[in-house]
Formats: C-alpha cells, structure tokens, sequence
C-alpha cells in the first residue's frame, strides 16, 4: 500500500512541476466558463443606429429618446434622406434605420394613427430579427402608456424590411463564418507541421547546409498550400453559390484578391506556429485550441461583438477571421467596392507582414 501511495504522490508532483499541465487542468476549465459565460447571450446592447426622422416634432423627439435610453442602442447617425440608407449600411456600423414619417404627430392625433419603417442589415439575419423586434417592443410600450393617458386609443404602424437578406436566411451568416473558420483552421494547421516534420524526420540538417536562407524555406514551405488552399476557397464559395443559393453581388476578382490574402496571412501564422514548436501533435493541438474557439467566439461569427464586455472586443481586434467576415459580407452580400473594405484590408496585410517578419526572426533564432 505504501508502494502505491508513494506512486500517487510523486504522480503528483509530476504533474505540480508541469506548468503546462496545470494549465490545462485549471487554465481552460476558467477560460472556457469566462468566455461562453460572457459571450453566449440571446440580449443586444450598444448597438448602432440611424434616425431618418422627416417630421422632428416632440413625439417623434420621444420615441427615439426613449428608444437610446433603453441601453440597447447607440444613435450612430441623423439622416437627411433615403439616399443615405443604403450607404450607411454598407459602411458596416450601422444594424439598423429607424424611419419616421412626415408629420408623425400631426397625423397621430388627427388619424390616430402613424407610421414607423425599421430598416434591419440581414447580412446576420439572426442580428437583424432580433434588433427590429427589441425597437417593436419599445415602440409599442410607449404607445400603451400614452393610449392608458388618451380617452381615443392612437396607433403607430410599424412596417420592418430586411436589406441584403429580406428572407431572412441563415445562409447569410454562417458561410462566410464558416470559410473564415475553415481556411484559417486549414491552413494554419497543413504549415504549422511543415518545419517540425523536417525537425522530426532529421531532414532540417539537411536544409540548413543548403544555400537557401531563412525567408527561402519559409516561403517554399507556405507556396505549395497556397494554391491547394485557394482551391479550398474557391469550392466553399461554389458551393455557397449553387448549393444554398448564397449571391455573389460583389467584383469577383476582388473577392478572389481577398480570399488570397487572407490564405497568405492564415499559412503565415501557421509557419510561425510550426518555428516555435517542436513536435507535430504540439502544432497541431497549439493551431486548433489558440485559433478554433477565438473564431468561433470572439469574430463576431456567431456571437455579436458590440454585446461583449470592453476587454473581450479589445481581444476581438486581434481576430484576423473578424476582418474577413467583414470582407466577405461587404463584397458577396452588400455588392461593395475597395472603398469599403480597404481598412479591413490593410488590417489583414499587416498581420500577413507581422506574421512573416516574425516567423523568420524565430527560425533564425531556433536554428543558429
């Protein structure tokens, strides 16, 4: 008995001096309950609006502070006409225009009756259907309380129409989620072994005698998947298409631009994965745990950025999936040009550069 119970402590002990260990066992479990706890939630707030108010009379003033103050909305913009709905929407920030019509008050009180047109962006169908019926509820609130204070009940019509996406289809969202999440899983996944293969099969030595420098192996490794992954891309775009019947609005040759890139910049982090490892089941569990679950939680894929806690969207900036998300629905769903995706373009090139500058820092440093 003394023999198995000395076992169990030194078990013990192996595992106390095994920091790795105990993050597993104590790091995830508090990680994985922090991050569903806060980013799982059926609740909006802090989402940006538009107010296309023809009449600006006091009720109108009313309905749309009661609608801010509810703490479920931000007024992102006053508009001034139809013309501005469109292009407000395909910027990205605004989910939503709230429409009121002219002389809202004066035919309120004469009619009894009014209208309100809520103008949702159904790139996220599930966003959309959620943000028109929470400003339905705080516009039907307002008028109990006013018709509890009127001898003759008035009535606001409420008319909702859905941008890109009228049918409301799912499609809408998880197809570009989900080729954001697979490329980068793929991709990240097919070069983060590439260097530890040469490590585990002995053949580095080889490599490194050779007149090739460090950037020469690195790009030779990444080019190969490449055009396999821009294949990838290419099929799940296909299949979008003609098998859920999502559209392709958009330039196609700006789209097929950022597709590229966005490989580019996925095989680059892999290669850095692969330079700072030393066995391939290390790689392969580093690029599916530190890249899976941050885009499925924190790209917006799913789960709304604007309802995450500040230091979570602060997080969400560092998510290349997030930006290609974005791309994605701009070009194939909102029809958009350069004009509005540029930044988050930009944002994609530099972690390319950053991810390849760094890989080939750490392999200098691993192989001298």
């Amino acid at each position: 008995m003394k023999r198995f119970l000395g076992f169990i402590e030194k078990e013990f002990y192996h595992i106390f001096r095994d920091k790795r260990t105990l993050f597993v066992l104590f790091g995830m479990p508090i990680a994985q309950v922090l991050l569903f706890g806060f980013v799982i939630t059926n609740e909006i707030k802090n989402v940006n609006i538009a107010i296309l108010d023809y009449s600006k009379d006091e009720v109108t003033k009313e309905i749309t502070n009661k609608i801010l103050s509810s703490g479920y909305f931000l007024l992102n913009k006053n508009l001034t006409s139809d013309n501005e709905i469109g292009k407000i929407f395909r910027q990205g920030d605004v989910k939503e225009v709230i429409v009121f019509e002219a002389g809202f008050a004066q035919k309120l009180e004469r009619d009894k009756k009014a209208n309100v047109q809520l103008l949702g962006d159904a790139s996220d169908a599930n966003m959309a259907n959620l943000i028109v019926n929470y400003t339905s509820a705080i516009i039907m609130d307002y008028m109990a309380k006013t018709n509890s204070l009127q001898t003759a009940p008035m009535q606001i019509k409420l008319e909702s129409k859905m941008y890109y996406n009228e049918e409301l289809k799912g499609v809408y969202m998880f197809i570009p989620g989900i080729m954001a999440m697979i490329l980068i899983l793929i991709c990240a996944l097919l070069t983060s072994i590439s260097i530890v293969r040469e490590k585990e099969l002995g053949t580095m030595e080889i490599l490194l005698v050779s007149p090739l420098l460090p950037f020469q192996i690195i790009i030779g490794k990444v080019t190969p998947y490449i055009l396999l992954s821009f294949v990838n891309a290419i099929t799940i775009i296909l299949m979008g298409r003609f098998v859920f019947g999502l559209p392709i609005h958009g330039n196609i040759v700006l789209l097929m631009a950022e597709c590229m890139l966005y490989i580019v910049m996925a095989l680059s982090l892999g290669i850095l994965i692969s330079t700072i490892t030393d066995s391939q089941q290390v790689a392969m569990m580093m690029s599916m745990f530190a890249l899976m679950l941050p885009t499925i939680l924190l790209s917006g894929f799913i789960f709304p950025i604007e309802n995450m806690p500040l230091v979570l969207q602060w997080f969400c900036h560092l998510m290349p999936p997030r930006y290609f998300i974005i791309i994605l629905k701009n070009v194939m769903i909102k029809g958009t040009t350069f004009a509005f995706v540029w930044k988050e373009t930009l944002v994609l090139l530099f972690m390319t550069f950053f991810f390849i500058m760094l890989s080939i820092k750490k392999f200098k440093i691993r192989l001298e």
